[in-house]
């Protein structure tokens, strides 16, 4: 024990102060921990700053410092002795109608901002997640609301209802099989023949669907009004049909209330708009232009590719041998080709394919081009997210006793498009950017309306165009910014589950 007392150690002296922890928050913090706690780190702070400076600092002198507020014409904007003219902004004032609705004319603008405002209006509470009534504001937005938008932008009334549209496409569809089956009978060729026969035969056959329809068709134009006459017939027979369909007396009454209520609707904006009796002047696409072009074409796009996507992801995937080809064919045909060859069929080669009397609106091919492009896009997008959802989700929804459309729409492909979101927005930014390319086919929209603004004389100075440029850049900047931000909040919303 005494050898153990002598050899203990007792401190005579007070330890020394250890110095003081380095700081990680705050911005203090921030610049030790992410911008200067390595050499790389250190030089690529310092060369992003060296840029920053020789090109943020420029432009924000260009854009509000330097920049030309008020004037009537280019004097205003053209350099003086002594002093710095930066963005010429009267020109994008005197300009801007011109931008965003085109040559659309003016006594008829309200009407572009009547659908904005619509849009808008049915837009906003399907992007909050909290808001009330998600289904009954979808089907207005992706289905009541194109209907109106046309007629707004458009024009126009409506002849009938569905009553008189089948008839004339039924007769349409008559007429053309019986001339080309009567060509081909006449032709040498034995095989021409047999199919020409065949198609005769078809067209037979489409007498029995059109002398019902014809009998209604001929009963509706008897009325005063046609189009209501239409509208109701219409209505009577498919509400007798959902009734019946949802199981009659015993479970369809729901599905009739529905069918009702949506035909009165219809009735209503069919009378507020006065579209029985010619509704709105016409005003045709080709006077359509600037941002109205921009969003319609890019809304339309993504809207209509995202069915479309999803149809042909399912169907490459599919286990039936000519749907899977099909897919596969149509995705890799349109990956394949770019989007100014489609836009260069879609205006100037489609209607030689198209019978003489068959005319399609040049925006309504650009469009349909558009969306068969995005389409084909978002299937292999969506056919990753697909393979990436383990089997046995599909195994436990069979051992449910779910079937295969089920299983898909309520199991596989909601989490499928969860694990997509990136890629899809990606896409809908790209097809945003994208519209740009209708100026090749003479469809000018925001880009196409400020090219052209660059030939009046009264604006012609040497910073006219790069505030133009300017201008539209910020606008495509803030409209892409904004769906990524959106895409990035719900992502992180839906994959809260996963957080630690």
């Amino acid at each position: 024990m005494s050898d153990i007392a002598e050899r203990a150690f007792v401190r005579q002296e007070l330890v020394a102060q250890r110095a003081a922890p380095i700081k990680t928050t705050g911005f203090v913090g921030f610049l030790r921990t992410r911008l200067f706690n390595s050499p790389t780190n250190i030089l690529l702070t310092v060369v992003s700053a060296l840029l920053l400076w020789f090109t943020v600092i420029p432009a924000f002198k260009f854009l509000l410092i330097d920049a030309v507020w008020q004037g009537s014409d280019r004097t205003a904007c053209l350099a003086k002795p002594g002093s710095v003219v930066g963005a010429c902004w009267p020109y994008i004032q005197a300009k801007f109608a011109q931008f965003i609705y085109g040559f659309y004319p003016q006594a008829q603008r309200w009407r572009v901002d009547l659908t904005f405002l619509l849009a808008a209006v049915l837009l906003l509470p399907l992007l909050i997640p909290r808001a009330p009534a998600k289904t009954l504001n979808a089907a207005l937005f992706f289905i009541a609301f194109p209907v109106v938008a046309y007629f707004l932008l458009h024009g126009g009334g409506i002849r009938g209802f569905a009553i008189t549209w089948s008839h004339d496409v039924l007769l349409a569809l008559f007429n053309s099989i019986t001339d080309i089956g009567q060509k081909l009978v006449s032709s040498p060729a034995l095989f021409a023949v047999t199919i020409g026969k065949g198609l005769i035969y078809l067209a037979s056959l489409l007498i029995y669907l059109l002398t019902p329809i014809t009998w209604l068709r001929d009963l509706v134009q008897r009325s005063a009004s046609e189009v209501f006459a239409d509208l109701t017939v219409t209505a009577v027979l498919v509400s007798l049909l959902l009734f019946f369909l949802a199981g009659g007396i015993r479970n369809g009454w729901r599905a009739l209330f529905t069918s009702i209520v949506t035909f009165a609707a219809i009735a209503i904006v069919i009378y507020v708009m006065k579209l029985d009796r010619g509704g709105l002047p016409v005003v045709d696409t080709r006077q359509w232009g600037g941002l109205l072009i921009t969003l319609v074409v890019s809304v339309t796009g993504i809207v209509a590719s995202m069915p479309i996507g999803i149809a042909l992801a399912l169907g490459r995937r599919s286990a039936i041998p000519l749907v899977r080809i099909f897919s596969i064919t149509f995705i890799e045909f349109w990956r394949g080709v770019p989007l100014i060859t489609v836009l260069f069929f879609a205006t100037y080669m489609l209607p030689l394919f198209l019978p003489g009397n068959f005319t399609i609106d040049g925006l309504v091919r650009v469009l349909i081009g558009v969306a068969l492009f995005a389409g084909a896009y978002n299937a292999e997008v969506i056919r990753g997210g697909l393979a990436a959802i383990p089997r046995g989700q599909t195994e436990a929804a069979s051992a449910l006793g779910l079937n295969y459309w089920k299983t898909t729409g309520l199991v596989v492909m909601p989490q499928a498009l969860r694990h997509v979101i990136p890629g899809l927005v990606n896409s809908f930014i790209a097809l945003f950017k994208d519209t740009t390319l209708v100026l090749i086919v003479s469809i000018f929209d925001l880009l196409g309306q400020l090219r052209a603004s660059f030939s009046d004389p009264v604006w012609a100075t040497p910073n006219t165009l790069f505030t133009g440029f300017a201008f539209t850049g910020i606008i495509y900047f803030v409209f892409c910014f904004a769906m990524s931000r959106y895409s990035l909040f719900v992502e992180n919303r839906l994959n809260a589950h996963k957080r630690t």
